[in-house]
């Protein structure tokens, strides 16, 4: 069940980054207008932020192994129409289709592994390696995305999925459990508020998509973001006073591990999530390197987080607790982060990449796993995917939220001199320093509890 959860969270994770380095090629064979090829990322990331909430409580109402089936199943026939497509049009509907069964399979692969494992070093463990196998996902995207387009072709880059989702598929549905009673009526569907957070989360995050490219001060950036808002401000009266079976119990949120780690996770996500994206730039315009050498550049992140995150973190969350480690390993992230402010054109990759890489690394590898088990601690199995969908919102919200903003602040008025695009990259680090450091003092607000000797 680990190695299966684990696997398909791997995919979901993976298809976030993997398109990046084939762009150029999709657009060659496909005939994409400039204007239109973001989409192919965004169509995506958009869906999958937009759904994940509702995922999660689906797989509360499906039950885990049913849940599990049906989004990795949607997701692999989503790769396959992708893989195959002919047109821009097709393959964008593909892509969005694909975010669809990311956001039902992403939830239920957390809520297989709070189910199966009891709160404990056993559940700590699974849920250090289920991190570890998403970081890797995330980093790996380029590495595997620039290999397939190069030695095979860019429609790889989505079928590679279709066989691994079809065996996933098969071994779902004869090892997982069902994660509730079949025989039990099943709960009701908050379907105004799945409306609603749906709506209001594409909207607000198709907003803060458009300002980089449009501006703060466009009608579309303004009105899409106030929009997103003001559903988002109807979400929360629905969900606290109109309906008998919210989409986000309220009662979770009163869980204070849960309320706190969510916040925690939401200021992570701006750092942790843009960080790739302005190195990737970095890389390729400062120290202009090729696409694959800058995937390859990113192995020294994916493989330290990794292994501290799989093996080293859980042990120091049996002797120190999640509050203390996540304050401490919140620290070392803003350490790495500071470091890496400190680029420039004149930077080399030991200096400019790996240095940092490694700092950065070890902190984000502690960071993860004991926020995961904070948000999804204490939550009972009937709201254990609402909790686990909630978790991933916002992690995809925080991360849209630190792109959009750290755009604008990274973005110089020249951007053909190299001098003023590292001083702009370096501008973004230095904000998410100031971010993480925020972070370690948020998580002072955690109570002891879960994985050390303080659970009470």
């Amino acid at each position: 069940m680990l190695g299966l959860a684990c696997a398909a969270q791997f995919m979901v994770v993976l298809d976030v980054s993997v398109v990046n380095v084939a762009l150029p090629s999709i657009r060659t064979a496909l005939g994409f207008a400039a204007v239109d090829l973001p989409w192919v990322v965004n169509a995506y990331g958009l869906v999958f932020a937009g759904l994940l909430l509702l995922g999660g409580r689906l797989a509360d109402v499906l039950g885990h192994r049913r849940a599990f089936v049906l989004g990795l199943a949607l997701f692999s026939a989503a790769s396959l129409a992708g893989g195959l497509a002919g047109a821009p049009g097709a393959l964008i509907a593909a892509r969005a289709a694909q975010g669809a069964g990311a956001a039902l399979l992403a939830p239920a692969t957390l809520t297989v592994l709070t189910g199966t494992f009891p709160e404990g070093p056993a559940r700590t463990r699974a849920l250090a390696i289920w991190t570890a196998v998403g970081v890797a996902g995330g980093a790996a995207g380029n590495l595997i995305g620039g290999a397939l387009t190069e030695y095979l072709s860019w429609r790889w880059v989505l079928l590679v999925n279709v066989p691994i989702g079809a065996a996933g598929v098969l071994l779902g549905m004869r090892f997982l459990p069902a994660g509730r009673d079949e025989e039990r009526t099943p709960p009701r569907l908050d379907v105004p508020g799945a409306v609603l957070a749906t709506t209001g989360t594409i909207a607000l995050a198709y907003g803060l998509a458009q300002a980089e490219s449009r501006g703060w001060d466009d009608a579309v950036t303004v009105g899409a973001s106030a929009a997103g808002l003001l559903v988002l401000a109807g979400f929360v009266g629905v969900e606290a006073r109109m309906t008998r079976a919210p989409l986000v119990p309220v009662r979770i949120l009163r869980i204070r591990s849960v309320g706190v780690g969510n916040l925690i996770l939401l200021l992570t996500g701006t750092c942790l999530i843009p960080m790739w994206y302005f190195l990737s730039l970095y890389m390729q315009q400062v120290l202009h390197y090729g696409p694959l050498r800058t995937a390859v550049g990113f192995l020294p992140h994916t493989l330290v987080t990794m292994a501290v995150g799989a093996h080293l973190a859980p042990r120091l969350m049996r002797r120190t607790g999640s509050r203390t480690l996540i304050v401490t390993s919140a620290v070392v992230s803003a350490a790495g982060f500071w470091w890496q402010s400190r680029m420039d054109s004149g930077s080399g990759y030991v200096d400019g990449v790996l240095g940092p890489a490694i700092v950065m690394s070890i902190g984000s590898g502690l960071l993860l796993t004991p926020i995961t088990t904070a948000v999804t601690g204490g939550v009972g199995p009937a709201d254990a995917g609402a909790a686990s969908g909630l978790m991933n919102t916002t992690k995809q919200v925080g991360g849209a939220l630190g792109l959009a903003a750290l755009s604008v602040i990274a973005t110089p008025a020249d951007t053909a001199d190299v001098n003023s695009l590292a001083d702009g990259y370096a501008r973004a680090f230095a904000v998410m320093t100031g971010v993480l450091v925020v972070v370690a003092v948020v998580s002072l607000l955690l109570p002891h509890r879960d994985g050390g000797p303080h659970r009470r």
